[in-house]
């Protein structure tokens, strides 16, 4: 437990310019506070504690502004940075080393059982009010443009923007043809 927190702080100090140091990141980042409890809750709901599972969940959303389902899998270094309004699903599946912005939803579609929630892969960057729905799969190295529009499977190592969500760039060649680094953070 202790270590996937520890990867979590690193990854958001790694990731954003304005963490001047750990105790700040430990204190003042309600993404860092939600993936905590998140934890927490997942654990007791994979032992079938569901009421109090949800019960954190509920007061994890009260004091942070974001709503994880405790039933949601996590991966390590989730960053959900200015996270207010963000919803994640029962059975979204987050991969490793993943950035959320504020208000984004990885929700479902209304249509779908059993697995209703999309799959994020690592590497990924989900920007402001993007919309993921459904079970659909994000590929590694993504990033979804803000208020995007997600109802479709996102190949690896590309950019997508719009509603609905299209394809504008791969990282390997761009459209105009320009390399574009991974790693950067818009």
């Amino acid at each position: 437990m202790f270590q996937k927190l520890n990867k979590d702080i690193k990854f958001i100090q790694k990731n954003d310019p304005s963490a001047k140091n750990t105790l700040e990141v430990i204190f003042c980042y309600p993404g860092l506070h939600a993936v905590f409890m998140h934890r927490i809750a997942h654990g007791l709901y994979c032992r079938e504690f569901f009421f109090i599972a949800r019960l954190i969940s509920v007061v994890n959303r009260f004091f942070t502004g974001i709503e994880i389902h405790p039933g949601a899998k996590v991966g390590e270094a989730l960053f959900i940075d200015h996270g207010m309004g963000v919803v994640i699903g029962e059975t979204t599946e987050i991969g490793n080393n993943v950035i959320i912005y504020q208000n984004v939803t990885l929700g479902g579609t209304g249509k779908e059982v059993n697995k209703r929630h999309p799959t994020i892969g690592d590497n990924v960057i989900i920007c402001s009010g993007a919309k993921v729905l459904g079970s659909i799969k994000i590929g590694d190295n993504s990033k979804i443009g803000a208020g995007a529009v997600l109802l479709k499977d996102v190949p690896s190592n590309c950019t997508v923007v719009g509603v609905p969500g299209e394809v504008v760039r791969w990282h390997e060649d761009s459209i105009q043809g320009e390399k574009v680094e991974v790693q950067n953070v818009l």
